[in-house]
């Protein structure tokens, strides 16, 4: 049905790489949430009200909440398909995060509210009346809502949106909360034992955590995460594929929505090619990715020496040192000046996030094992921190 839905009202839906299309599905999970989502408020405020059930009610608030969840989530995709102008040359693409993360804290004030409400009903029960239609409508609404779960899971994997993945995940709860309803009613009328109160702070409790979670997830992005890495393999290996890159090292990868990626790295270059050569070399790079990925390139490039044996030398001396420290570490960009009296043995390491050791230390480290090498090598080091998944870099 899912299926069916998207290729009715989405126009060009298997162009998900294009900005406009991916908009598209955002709007059309937009409206099909907030139209489902407000049957469902309807169907339960009613039959909450008939019955004087809180924990019913407490689940129509719930779904009103959705709908509205899903206006944000609707007015989000539609912002963030503006196209770039003069205060955001990035484009607008995270406006997307920043509605999931509106829904987010929508959701745990809803969940606050529940609790105080329902805990007062676990005080001061009120009598609740069994309905055989209170049973069909919250069965129905558990079909309903694992619907929407799979609907919004597909949408949002097919157009890697985590807010649409996280509605789906809230989907997913709503059904749980329904159920926990569903039980305390049937339990109620079995054992003639008040569940009402206790069922409301149960889905409120459900909401409180589906709300962390959103928020988590929503901000995520807000911050800067590292790429993937796979996205980080792809580049390595389709930059090393070009006759003439020796090696690569310092990716940045930054994101600013789905669809716009934008990347820097060093890229290794023999120091004898002609420099117009391993420059045009670098343009194609850089224009190969736009063109194939998508993917915003600037190349810098680095010349290296490749035929100097005694550099080679110590070159493999130096990685031994390194490699003896620690196996996490990788160098690049290594060179040596030549002196009479000492040489400069000048390289850059670079090492994960939360090192066992300090840069202060790991350099007192590298500079004592370059030493034991030769008293009159000075070592030039500098240390960086890898910003994307651990790969192990060329030198």
């Amino acid at each position: 049905m899912t299926e069916l839905l998207i290729r009715l009202f989405v126009s060009d839906y298997a162009s998900t790489e294009k900005p406009q299309v991916r908009e598209r599905y955002g709007k059309f999970a937009g409206i099909v949430g907030v139209v489902s989502n407000l049957i469902l408020f309807l169907m339960k405020a009613v039959t909450g009200i008939l019955t004087g059930s809180v924990s019913i009610l407490a689940d129509a608030v719930n779904n009103l909440s959705d709908s509205a969840s899903s206006v944000i989530t609707l007015v989000g995709f539609k912002l963030s398909g503006k196209p770039a102008d003069r205060e955001h040359p990035y484009g607008h693409a995270r406006i997307e995060y920043i509605s999931g993360l509106i829904v987010s804290f929508l959701i745990l004030l809803l969940g606050f509210q529940l609790l105080q409400e329902s805990a007062a009903k676990i005080f001061a029960p009120e009598e609740t009346s069994f309905s055989p239609a209170a049973i069909v409508v919250l069965v129905l609404s558990c079909l309903i809502k694992t619907w929407q779960c799979l609907f919004y899971r597909k949408v949002g994997r097919r157009i890697a949106s985590p807010t649409i993945e996280a509605t789906s995940a809230d989907s997913r709860s709503d059904v749980f909360s329904t159920l926990a309803v569903l039980l305390g009613l049937v339990v109620s009328q079995l054992t003639s034992f008040n569940l009402d109160g206790y069922m409301g702070v149960a889905v409120a409790v459900l909401i409180l955590w589906t709300g962390v979670k959103v928020v988590k997830e929503t901000s995520d992005p807000l911050l800067g995460t590292a790429p993937s890495r796979e996205l980080v393999d792809e580049i390595y290996h389709a930059i090393l594929s070009y006759d003439g890159i020796l090696g690569l090292h310092d990716l940045n990868v930054h994101t600013y929505g789905e669809g716009r990626v934008f990347a820097s790295v060093h890229c290794e270059v023999n120091a004898h090619e002609d420099i117009m050569e391993s420059h045009d070399l670098v343009d194609v790079i850089e224009r190969d990715f736009l063109k194939d990925r998508n993917i915003h390139l600037v190349i810098h490039m680095d010349p290296i020496v490749i035929d100097d044996e005694r550099t080679n030398a110590l070159r493999d001396q130096v990685r031994q040192v390194i490699a003896g420290i620690s196996p996490e570490i990788t160098m690049h960009d290594f060179r040596v000046v030549w002196g009479t009296t000492h040489s400069n043995v000048l390289f850059d390491v670079c090492v994960p996030f939360e090192f066992r050791y300090s840069d202060d230390a790991l350099l007192d480290e590298i500079a004592n094992g370059i030493y034991m090498l030769g008293k009159n090598y000075v070592p030039v080091v500098t240390v960086d921190h890898s910003y994307v998944p651990d790969h192990r870099g060329n030198d």
